[in-house]
């Protein structure tokens, strides 16, 4: 594998995640945001990753800090760059702005480096002709956590060099995800595509006064056996995330679930985020011993 030096550019939730993640497993990682009260968020981010990966991976605090120390973080974007053998990008969702991203990375990165998008909605396709290498470009989606839930879909373009592809799946392999591998270019991959339904059920039961969130949740668990519903996966996303991509008008015909998300948002309850969603954090109560009794 020839990927041995890492930018993650944007160091928001998933930013973060990202960069540490792979710091953790020994690659030296640059942390790039657009200013210095953008990086000083993600130190913070990462500084409040050490509980979980104590907790969930049992690793001590000298080797978190281990990791911590192979992170760097910078605004300059040309120094970001300048060495980088893989960028992943994981700024706002938005195509204007990702495009200028491409257009700027591509005059300052080497020739040679991969650039991979963690665009929950974008496709390759749309990306790649920002690029001066498009087939150096595809996209690596992660879930939140990573840590424990580390899967990283992968999808490439038609454009897309199968060697390119192979090597980002050798990447994800050693920062310890499973490679899932996507066969063609598809709007929200597989994990979203199977999530987002059932996000939008539980959220239009709830706008439509048919059940609130907890008994939403209470309902899916026990008759499915999972950890979680849709309302704590919507709080482990997060309101911010969430209302960064717009629902597609045939799940939220009326708006009344993307009003009720940004609501929510401008009332800072971002949910695990913010310590406060639909649950309280960082004991929620569908975590609690009688939260599943009648």
């Amino acid at each position: 594998m020839t990927i041995k030096m890492l930018t993650v550019a944007g160091g928001g939730v998933l930013g973060s995640q990202i960069a540490y993640q792979a710091a953790y497993k020994g690659f030296p990682v640059t942390i790039y945001d657009i200013n210095e009260d953008a990086l000083n968020a993600a130190k913070k981010r990462v500084a409040a990753l050490q509980p979980s990966y104590q907790t969930d991976l049992n690793v001590n605090e000298t080797d978190f800090k281990a990791g911590v120390s192979r992170l760097t973080y910078t605004s300059d974007l040309a120094k970001a760059v300048k060495q980088a053998d893989l960028v992943i990008e994981a700024i706002p969702e938005n195509l204007d702005l990702k495009t200028k991203f491409y257009q700027q990375i591509s005059e300052l990165a080497p020739a040679t480096a991969i650039f991979s998008s963690n665009s929950s909605s974008l496709l390759p396709s749309q990306l790649a002709p920002a690029t001066s290498h498009p087939e150096r470009l595809l996209n690596m989606h992660f879930a939140n956590h990573i840590w424990v839930n580390n899967t990283a879909e992968i999808m490439g373009s038609p454009k897309t060099d199968p060697e390119v592809y192979r090597e980002v799946v050798a990447f994800a392999k050693a920062i310890g995800m499973i490679p899932i591998q996507l066969k063609k270019e598809h709007p929200s991959y597989i994990l979203n595509s199977l999530l987002t339904p059932l996000m939008v059920s539980g959220m239009s039961l709830w706008v439509n006064g048919v059940a609130d969130p907890q008994t939403i949740d209470k309902t899916w668990m026990l008759a499915t056996g999972a950890e979680m519903g849709p309302f704590a996966i919507l709080d482990m996303i997060g309101a911010r995330t969430l209302t960064a991509v717009p629902l597609p008008k045939t799940m939220d015909p009326d708006g009344q679930i993307t009003a009720k998300l940004k609501q929510r948002l401008a009332e800072g309850k971002l949910g695990m985020e913010s310590g406060e969603g639909f649950y309280h954090y960082p004991n929620p109560e569908f975590q609690q011993p009688d939260f599943l009794k009648a």
